[in-house]
């Protein structure tokens, strides 16, 4: 959970280009991110993938008035509204997004291209979005915001007495790396959300970050001197583990959501 999902910064830029507050260019950009490039594919009205300035213009043409983030796993399916295809793809890619009014999901699915064995600035990221139909319909298991950020106060304590108890907080290299590598995120003052959100949404997503960045220091501490070395351990730490996930990803929906759901109650 240490990496913002890509569904999430479609929403979030997407939500923000749909207010008005940003410029289509900047949206994709930021969409974008570090990846080469981005298409949708089955968008309704275009024969041939379109990029993302394109797409969203025609998202709205087609009645959206904002997106939503799903992030399920097997057995938890947050932020599905149906059908059974939409879910399916969704559950692979473990992540979409929903766009409220047009009756319409979005998956991605990432591909690598570059050298064979290649590694770093060789290799380039393409993402293609695959749209399908949506059912209009309150997304499974999402908390408010309120709710999110009380339950997150206290996975974090939860987190930290697990990772005392499993002796993490002295583990190896690797969990050291992406403890360190969530700091210098942290510290980079990076926009955790775009322009639109409520201040308490960044809050909650920046901690749902943290907690995550917990969860994936103690799953990867596992084979490490001071960690986990048994099976029988490992799936103890992942069996403690799973309600801080569980808790930390119904957070992040929570925080991408918050811009829609903010709009839905003024209008209302």
């Amino acid at each position: 959970m240490l990496d913002e999902p890509r569904s999430g910064r479609l929403a979030s830029w997407g939500n923000a280009l749909l207010a008005g507050l940003v410029s289509p260019d900047e949206a994709a950009h930021r969409i974008a991110d570090d990846d080469t490039v981005h298409r949708i594919v089955d968008l309704p009205g275009e024969e041939a993938p379109v990029g993302l300035t394109l797409a969203l213009g025609r998202l709205r043409r087609l009645g959206a008035v904002g997106l939503r983030v799903a992030l399920p796993v097997p057995g938890h399916p947050l932020g599905l509204s149906g059908p059974p295809e939409f879910n399916a793809r969704a559950l692979e890619a473990e992540e979409a997004v929903l766009a409220v009014g047009a009756g319409l999901g979005l998956v991605p699915e990432a591909y690598e291209a570059g050298p064979e064995g290649g590694s770093g600035p060789d290799v380039h990221i393409e993402v293609v979005w695959r749209c399908l139909p949506a059912r209009e319909a309150p997304p499974a298991d999402v908390p408010s915001l309120g709710e999110a950020e009380r339950e997150l106060a206290e996975a974090l304590r939860e987190a930290t007495e697990v990772l005392s108890k499993l002796d993490v907080a002295g583990a190896g290299p690797v969990a050291q790396a992406a403890l360190e590598a969530y700091r210098a995120r942290a510290e980079a003052g990076r926009q955790v959300l775009a322009p639109g959100y409520p201040p308490r949404s960044v809050r909650v997503l920046e901690l749902a970050q943290r907690v995550g960045a917990l969860i994936d220091i103690a799953q990867q501490a596992g084979g490490e001197h001071g960690g986990a070395v048994s099976s029988s351990e490992i799936a103890a730490r992942a069996e403690a583990l799973r309600p801080v996930e569980r808790t930390a990803r119904r957070a992040q929906v929570a925080a991408y959501n918050s811009a829609v759901e903010e709009r839905q109650r003024h209008q209302g």
